[in-house]
């Protein structure tokens, strides 16, 4: 098999696709657009940023700081499209829209090894190796052709996220482990007094709650309802709910405390925490005063926000490899929001890796992975080993890669864990790639 393709145009496929030509198989690259657009996009341009126009935040200290460094010693095309396009942001890469996604269509247009097919498809092509690329708004015919496969595994159409801290960053003076009625101890639990709770009911109530638009509106399931939402319901609502104290007494104190809120480990190694039961909408912002209102989280680093909208992505801890294959069906790849992440970069790296494995697959080699303390590495590693009962889409986070256990402040840490990240993805993308960047001309 020597043709691979790639269906959607977005961060992750056109990343797919560029590399996958760089390793010399042919890629067919499908877009149903303009023939067939979805309720956010403007324009048929590849690449097309429809909501915020930033990749994130630069530097040693910042895990998609990381990633970008990654992405570029890849050769990574989006980055370039976006270092070349990128307008003032602060600390933050941010890109110019038009020029970035124009400039990224036209060079894959115009690639001679690339065959852009502008139609919809609805079942997956049955010869050679597909990358599923599709994003948060596939559409229903290849949605429904995806669940007819996978089954119930398939997750459909909205997202219900909790916000989710760093575990380092929670005072386990204040915080216990305990699980409820006395079963295993595997959650963490911040107690709150009568006080404490009304102040943290105050807060959440007067939170400003994100307005969707019209294509992320949806109707609240009772199993997912936003946490702010509970508490409309009424004061004492969050106590009989997800803040039951109900069976977790307080050991130091042998009491059950006013109210709980509980926390459940994202990974295996404990570094991140999500919030159970606090699916929530609110602006960015005023989630992080909520969550810093509770005891125990007053300095909580917030690794992911939680979230209320349209998406469609799959339980990848159920289906897929971190080499981004399917388990059942190893010629059958997906990247980007459909395999389980959030973010424009992570969407394109996932696409990267997806494109890398699909050309080797294609010419008979065996598919790679980037090593654990990678950001990309860490990432896709965690998209398969996550808990599948509770999987959330996941973006770049310190989280995901192992902790620097030497001595020094939080940013030298990070700093460490960014050069060595750094150091071993160039050490192995050095033996996955070719040493130069053969199309990149194309942009000079």
């Amino acid at each position: 098999m020597t043709r691979v393709h790639v269906i959607g145009a977005g961060l992750s496929g056109v990343e797919a696709a560029y590399t996958a030509a760089r390793l010399g198989v042919q890629v067919r690259l499908y877009e149903m657009r303009p023939a067939r657009m979805t309720p956010a996009h403007q324009t048929p341009r590849f690449a097309e940023l429809v909501c915020s126009n930033s990749l994130g935040g630069e530097g040693e200290t910042n895990a998609k700081g990381l990633l970008q460094a990654e992405m570029r010693a890849a050769g990574s095309l989006v980055m370039h499209a976006a270092d070349r396009h990128r307008v003032p942001a602060g600390g933050a890469l941010a890109v110019e829209r038009e020029g970035f996604s124009q400039e990224i269509t036209e060079l894959l247009e115009a690639h001679p090894r690339i065959e852009v097919i502008r139609e919809e498809l609805q079942s997956i092509p049955t010869d050679g190796v597909t990358v599923l690329a599709t994003g948060p708004l596939t559409s229903d015919a290849l949605a429904e052709h995806l669940r007819s496969l996978l089954g119930d595994e398939f997750l459909g159409f909205y997202d219900a996220a909790a916000p989710v801290v760093l575990g380092e960053s929670i005072n386990l003076e204040v915080a216990y482990r305990a699980g409820r009625y006395g079963q295993s101890a595997d959650y963490l639990n911040c107690p709150l007094n009568e006080e404490q709770y009304r102040h943290f009911y105050e807060v959440l109530t007067q939170a400003r709650r994100h307005t969707p638009h019209d294509w992320e509106k949806l109707e609240f399931f009772e199993g997912c309802m936003p946490i702010e939402e509970i508490a409309r319901r009424g004061y004492d609502t969050p106590r009989f709910g997800p803040m039951k104290p109900v069976g977790l007494p307080d050991p130091r104190t042998g009491q059950e405390p006013y109210a709980v809120v509980q926390l459940r480990a994202e990974d295996r190694r404990g570094q991140m925490w999500s919030l159970v039961g606090f699916q929530t909408g609110l602006k960015w912002g005023d989630q992080k005063s909520v969550v810093q209102s509770i005891p125990g989280l007053e300095n909580a680093e917030i690794v992911r926000y939680g979230v209320m909208h349209r998406n469609t992505y799959l339980c990848a801890p159920r289906l897929i490899e971190p080499t981004l294959q399917f388990r059942m069906r190893r010629h059958l790849l997906v990247a980007g929001v459909l395999s389980g992440v959030e973010g424009y970069l992570e969407s394109a790296a996932t696409g990267f890796l997806a494109g890398l494995n699909a050309a080797r697959l294609a010419l008979g080699q065996e598919p790679l992975l980037p090593p654990e303390e990678t950001m990309l590495g860490g990432l896709v590693r965690y998209l398969s080993s996550a808990n599948p009962d509770n999987f959330q889409p996941m973006n770049a986070n310190w989280g995901l890669v192992p902790a620097d256990t030497g001595k020094g402040k939080k940013a030298e840490k990070r700093a460490r864990m960014f050069q060595r990240g750094l150091q071993s993805f160039r050490e192995w993308v050095a033996r996955a790639m070719p040493a130069e960047p053969v199309d990149h001309a194309v942009f000079t």
